[in-house]
């Protein structure tokens, strides 16, 4: 960890928050929520000492990065137009990308807007998706379900107010890592989901909650509730829906994602090949959604197994 380089790059009139080690072809992890760049701590190192380049942003508004003037304005095209302008700034034309989560979405999107600029895109725990309100069926989610929940400004502020930082960090870790979708009865608030003597997954430390509750502490949640949640049914703005370069989807096995609409037949059927044609999806039988923090050594291989077959 102490030979993670920590640097500032002025994005789009912001600072943002990049850690960087290694030399090399780059690799660009984007994370997801609850997650910064910390989240990619073992994936760096591995990159690095097979000969690439590891760099991990803090989205805006996200960790060490500076929040923007009006965080509830943010757009996941922010993020895409952030992530061009940080690749041009150090000078890198080619890219491979690496996504958890909503960085997934990032990912996918900017190899859809910008194709010239990717050399593969690698996702963790989220598939390729198509977007727009027409792809979130809300009749067919139940109301109490997360992601509803926090698409109502206010309300997860409310419940987040209740607990501390690290708290509200410690249950969002720990319901995500679960098998079950998050989905609050009507009585109920999401925090409510967790037990308070729940303990955390084996693999996530206390330090590793402190780290992630202290960066929190600084960015607040205002960032994060928008993106992804607040701007989930933004769409791409593109005509051809396809993503052309060589691509890889781990998942976990007992990853609740793919208990949501269907993502578990749209993956395993092959559906997803339909707007990713060149895409190898591998499932870790015991993974969660957390898989890169839980079993790293297994994807810290896969991917630069993956990697060195592009170069």
């Amino acid at each position: 960890m102490e030979k993670i380089q920590h640097n500032y790059v002025d994005v789009r009139g912001l600072k943002l928050h990049i850690a960087e080690i290694g030399t090399g072809p780059a690799v660009f992890f984007l994370h997801g929520f609850p997650e910064i760049w910390y989240s990619w701590r073992h994936q760096m190192i591995a990159v690095a000492d097979a000969g690439f380049r590891g760099i991990a942003p803090d989205f805006r508004g996200y960790g060490l990065s500076e929040l923007p003037a009006e965080p509830e304005k943010t757009t996941f095209r922010d993020l895409v137009d952030d992530l061009l302008d940080m690749l041009d700034s150090l000078g890198i034309h080619q890219v491979f990308l690496v996504g958890k989560d909503f960085g997934a979405r990032v990912a996918y999107h900017f190899a859809l807007v910008h194709p010239d600029r990717v050399s593969t895109v690698v996702t963790l725990g989220v598939p390729f998706l198509l977007t727009g309100p027409e792809t979130f069926p809300r009749d067919l989610i139940p109301n109490g379900f997360y992601m509803l929940r926090w698409q109502e400004p206010g309300r997860a502020e409310k419940d987040f107010g209740r607990f501390d930082t690290k708290t509200v960090v410690k249950n969002i870790y720990t319901m995500f890592s679960g098998s079950e979708l998050p989905i609050a009865k009507d009585d109920e608030e999401i925090m409510d989901l967790v037990d308070p003597s729940a303990p955390v997954p084996d693999w996530f430390t206390g330090e590793d909650l402190a780290n992630y509750a202290s960066l929190y502490e600084k960015s607040s949640f205002r960032t994060a509730l928008q993106v992804p949640y607040r701007a989930w049914l933004e769409e791409y703005g593109v005509k051809d829906i396809k993503v052309k370069v060589p691509c890889l989807l781990v998942m976990g096995e007992k990853d609740y994602a793919l208990k949501f609409g269907g993502l578990e037949q749209y993956v395993k059927s092959g559906m997803v090949k339909e707007y990713v044609p060149n895409l190898e999806t591998i499932f870790l039988p015991e993974g969660s959604h957390f898989v890169q923090e839980q079993f790293p050594e297994q994807v810290n291989q896969l991917i630069i197994t993956f990697l060195k077959k592009l170069i």
